[in-house]
């Protein structure tokens, strides 16, 4: 899909030279690729859940025979519901508790070094891009690479991924524990490095390395959110005012945003912290490269098991 750019061809305007005209066409193609959709209305109306509408008023016929595409009585995403086990429930409680403990450690710790300043700013955008890439990155190998049989990984971090395809809305049903558990587990090390600095350093050396300091705990807070801020963009009815200004204004993953990802096969717009990245990285073709290059060397193919358990629908 192109847009209409207002400006006529070179063609039909005058003053300008042949050399001219063929630098503004060039221009003008280079724009309106830069600016196509990276999925149509029509793409993301038919291929993925309409969450926003419930009651399917819009939604095209969501089954395949008499078996659903997606959502929760898909019988794919009801064998993955029930893989959630009470032993990956205690993880995600400890993960959560060690955690909010490192991190209201560290801030205390820090607040008598807390300096407002230009490169505090820098860190805290800094933080944010690292976050946003870094939840690319996990996103994209979770969602494209592995399956949900392989031993300890597959049910305990694959699972939710495969499950959330299948049914969008179904990490609106988890508690905070659910939602959050495995992201805050990633921040416990660095956190637990941040602690230990902020207690073993003499003052010289916090100073000296305080930004640093700071820009590794504002990373480990946008990161340990991300899956919260994840089921904002899925959560359509209920959500505080404050969160849905964040979202319109781009602070924090946009609900439309992200649907561009959930348009079957799901291979773009990995990023879910605030999303600022996803456009450029598209643009590079920086996750198909990826992808194009480990296949060549290992013969896997990207999504394979997504797609396996999105076909289980009976």
């Amino acid at each position: 899909m192109t847009l209409p750019l207002p400006i006529p061809p070179c063609a039909k305007r005058d003053g300008l030279s042949g050399l001219g005209c063929e630098r503004f066409e060039y221009a003008s193609t280079m724009a309106t690729t830069l600016l196509a959709p990276v999925k149509t209305e029509r793409e993301i109306l038919e291929h993925s859940m309409t969450e926003d509408d419930p009651n399917a008023n819009v939604q095209p016929p969501s089954e395949v025979g008499n078996q659903p595409r997606w959502g929760p009585r898909h019988r794919g995403a009801q064998e993955l519901a029930e893989l959630y086990s009470p032993g990956k429930r205690l993880q995600e409680w400890v993960c959560v508790v060690v955690c909010c403990t490192l991190c209201i450690s560290a801030g205390i710790l820090m607040a008598k070094y807390l300096r407002a300043d230009a490169s505090l700013l820098l860190a805290a955008i800094a933080g944010v891009l690292t976050a946003d890439f870094a939840s690319g990155v996990v996103h994209w190998a979770a969602d494209t690479w592995g399956a949900v049989d392989l031993p300890i990984i597959g049910k305990n971090f694959l699972r939710p991924f495969r499950e959330h395809h299948i049914d969008p809305t179904s990490i609106t049903r988890h508690d905070f524990i659910e939602t959050n558990g495995d992201n805050f587990a990633i921040t416990i090390p660095v956190l637990a490095r941040i602690v230990w600095q902020l207690l073993t350093y003499d003052k010289y050396h916090i100073d000296e390395q305080f930004h640093w300091i700071a820009y590794w705990y504002l990373c480990c807070i946008f990161v340990a959110m991300t899956n919260q801020i994840h089921k904002w963009s899925h959560t359509y009815f209920g959500l505080p005012a404050w969160v849905v200004l964040l979202q319109e204004w781009h602070i924090v993953l946009p609900r439309r945003h992200h649907r561009i990802h959930h348009v079957a096969p799901h291979e773009t717009y990995f990023c879910i912290t605030t999303g600022w990245l996803n456009w450029p990285l598209e643009k590079l073709h920086f996750w198909s490269t990826l992808e194009t290059i480990i296949e060549a060397l290992t013969g896997c193919k990207p999504r394979a098991d997504d797609l396996k358990w999105a076909q289980k629908r009976s």
